[in-house]
């Protein structure tokens, strides 16, 4: 009989896995190594990188590995002694781009899209983590490249691979809840300082390329407190407690209820200054009625705010949770990811999902299947930042103590209706040397 192909041998390995979400557009292709292994990279390797950076090399073979803290780059030379190392990920891929099939990105936010953007538009299939984006035209733009390239792309929101959030967005689906006009998310975040004024001057620590660090956002000097955590706090690199925790929390709503492309969103805050984020925010989202629910109301809380109690019939509310409420009853997880849940009300019917084989190799089967993963870019990820993002222009324009303008959003043009000032905020100008648009 002939020998089968590396590519039919691929399928016929992954295809047990593989058929839970299929948003189609995406070949699968061949690797780039003689050897026939996935030849990967990864941008970003301390914090989160650390597991995703390893599960790229359990995937496939290292050839590359890049991050501006050289403590951190030659801590992960020492895990991937094949991988030759970079401190600048745009000559990563102009020296090897070549060379790799696939790359996470597991940066600072204000990072994810110029690389991510970089690796796909050489062909190179991308895994990044939350938020996708630091902004709302990011996220539209790195939907739009991916499928144009017909790329095997996933978002860093674990949830979506677990079997209970995939439950629960099957119930909502079903209408178990009845009329659904309400949902509510809270987080515990910031867990990091912000709200006060930029840290002292200081020279940057001999391993740390501070020129590097910042990339595309705008020149400023370094200072304890921007590196190895607390960026979240910045305009300029993060995108506060939402960005970090929604692309969790609001994940299972968005998956059974399909919140996106609100008409308006308008916050209140503590106030802030325009650099750092304010030290607490409640975010009202409307959405309108879709074809198969009505239009309904999101209110988003962080730094310590959270929904009156009576939401659920008067019990406690935990640090973090989600609760969403219909006419016929009411569905309340404290877990962030949405995986863990209580069914009120009603009776917790029996739903059929699609298992996940697990999140990280949901997109490893996409490479090597062309059948999308779930949080793919175009199809969920995208959306859901885009979403997720837009809470960030009414709280931008909420700089004074108290209840801010409501911000009328245009989500097919990405356009702000009726506010002026929040065109920086929905779309970025990166700094020289940096690409955005081609």
């Amino acid at each position: 009989m002939p020998k089968p192909t590396r590519r039919q041998f691929l399928k016929t390995s992954a295809v047990a896995s593989a058929g839970y979400w299929v948003a189609g557009g995406v070949q699968a292709q061949d690797s780039k190594s003689p050897n026939e292994k996935l030849q990967m990279a990864s941008v970003g390797i301390g914090g989160k990188g650390s597991s995703d950076s390893a599960d790229a090399g359990r995937s496939g073979e290292m050839i590359a590995i890049c991050d501006v803290d050289e403590g951190r780059l030659n801590g992960a030379g020492n895990r991937f002694k094949n991988a030759k190392k970079f401190t600048d990920f745009r000559k990563m891929f102009e020296e090897m781009g070549d060379k790799i099939d696939a790359t996470t990105v597991s940066t600072p936010d204000h990072c994810h899209a110029p690389a991510a953007l970089m690796a796909m538009r050489m062909g190179i299939h991308t895994f990044t983590q939350k938020p996708l984006t630091h902004s709302i035209y990011e996220a539209r733009l790195m939907g739009e490249v991916a499928k144009k390239n017909k790329l095997a792309t996933q978002m860093g929101n674990q949830g979506t691979a677990h079997d209970g959030l995939r439950q629960a967005a099957a119930m909502l689906k079903a209408g178990i809840l009845g009329r659904v006009t309400e949902v509510h998310v809270w987080t515990n975040r910031p867990i990091w300082p912000q709200g006060g004024d930029r840290p002292a001057k200081k020279d940057p620590p001999a391993h740390l390329k501070w020129d590097l660090w910042l990339g595309p956002a705008p020149d400023r000097p370094y200072g304890d407190g921007y590196h190895p955590f607390s960026w979240r706090g910045w305009w300029d690199f993060g995108t506060g407690a939402l960005g970090d925790m929604a692309c969790h929390t609001v994940n299972m709503p968005f998956a059974g209820l399909d919140i996106r492309d609100p008409t308006s969103v308008q916050a209140e805050t503590s106030g802030h200054n325009k650099d750092s984020y304010p030290k607490w925010s409640i975010i009202n989202f409307e959405f309108p009625k879709n074809d198969w629910r009505p239009g309904l109301n999101f209110v988003w809380y962080d730094g310590g705010k959270k929904p009156d109690k009576g939401i659920l019939d008067g019990r406690n509310l935990p640090g973090s949770g989600c609760a969403i409420i219909g006419s016929k009853g009411k569905i309340f997880s404290a877990n962030d990811y949405g995986s863990q849940f209580e069914v009120l009300g009603v009776d917790r019917p029996e739903v059929e999902i699609t298992r996940s084989p697990g999140h990280f190799t949901e997109w490893i089967n996409a490479i090597k299947t062309g059948e999308q993963s779930m949080s793919n870019f175009p199809d969920y990820a995208g959306p859901l930042t885009e979403t997720i993002l837009l809470g960030n222009l009414a709280v931008f324009a909420a700089d004074e103590p108290g209840i801010g303008p409501k911000v009328e959003w245009d989500a097919k043009n990405l356009k702000v209706k009726n506010v002026s000032g929040l065109e920086g905020i929905v779309k970025p100008v990166y700094r020289k040397g940096y690409t955005l648009d081609e």
